[in-house]
Order: C-alpha cells, then sequence, then structure tokens
C-alpha cells in the first residue's frame, strides 16, 4: 500500500468519527429539550391542578415591623401574612390564639439577619419555619400555608 492510501483511509476514518459524533450529539441535545419540555408540562399541570383547587380559608395578620438580627440594628422587616388553613372552623380557633400566633411570629423575626431572607430560599425556609412553630401549638395542625402579602426590608 502507498502512503497516499493509506493517509486516505485515515482521513476517512476521522471523517466519520466526526460524522458519528456530530449525529450523536444532535441527539443528545434534542433528548435534553425534550426532557426539559416534559418537565415543564408537569410544572403547569401541578400548577393547573393547585389553581383548580383554589386556596383555602385564610386569616389575616396585621403587619410585623421589627429589627433584624444584623450588626448594628440598622436594617428593619416589615412583612405582612395570610395564614391558609385547612378550614372556616380554624379561622375561630387562630383568633382565640391570636397573642399566642403573634408572639410566635415576633420570636421568630427578630432572630433573622438579611442574608437569611433576601434570597427566594430564604423566605421560603422562614414560610415553613412559622408554619412549623404554629402547627406545633396549634390543635390540629391548621396551618397549611403561609402566604407574604408585603415583604420588605430596609
Amino acid at each position: 500500500m502507498s502512503k497516499k492510501v493509506v493517509i486516505m483511509i485515515i482521513v476517512g476514518v476521522v471523517l466519520m468519527l466526526g460524522m458519528f459524533g456530530a449525529g450523536f450529539f444532535i441527539m443528545w441535545q434534542k433528548m435534553a429539550a425534550m426532557g426539559t419540555q416534559n418537565a415543564q408540562a408537569s410544572a403547569k399541570a401541578a400548577v393547573q391542578k393547585k389553581k383548580a383547587q383554589g386556596i383555602g380559608p385564610t386569616f389575616h395578620l396585621d403587619p410585623f415591623i421589627v429589627n433584624l438580627a444584623d450588626a448594628g440594628g440598622k436594617r428593619f422587616l416589615r412583612v405582612t401574612m395570610e395564614l391558609e388553613v385547612k378550614n372556616a372552623d380554624m379561622q375561630k380557633e387562630l383568633e382565640k390564639s391570636l397573642p399566642r400566633v403573634q408572639d410566635a411570629i415576633l420570636t421568630i423575626l427578630p432572630s433573622k439577619k438579611y442574608a437569611d431572607l433576601h434570597t427566594t430560599q430564604g423566605k421560603t425556609a422562614l414560610r415553613q419555619e412559622i408554619m412549623k412553630k404554629l402547627n406545633a401549638f396549634l390543635p390540629g395542625k391548621p396551618v397549611t400555608h403561609v402566604y407574604f402579602t408585603e415583604f420588605v426590608i430596609q
């Protein structure tokens, strides 16, 4: 075999490998896009299901204004909340326990720092902490969700 034939075979093999690689890459990208579309469709379906279920009865809390635990105490938080409860009877239970509910929230909020609250994850963690604390002393674990209707850090 001459050198030209060997070089042509090597070039042909390299070109074929390049074409297989490109084809694999394109297929991989399309499969990933399909997976993303399926995930988005699932998320939309979950949101639609939640909307169909609607929001349950809520209990309005007056605004809370607290100093945050940052150094110097120069930052404050103003937050207004709605507590979603299981049923209307639980709203009456919350009314009876209002001082205790406010006290529980007022022990949580001033212990937070700006770094804890300025992200979405921080707000979600705060929601969970408030809900857990309230359900710990309220009979029947009535609070199903905490909604922030106003959230200002200054």
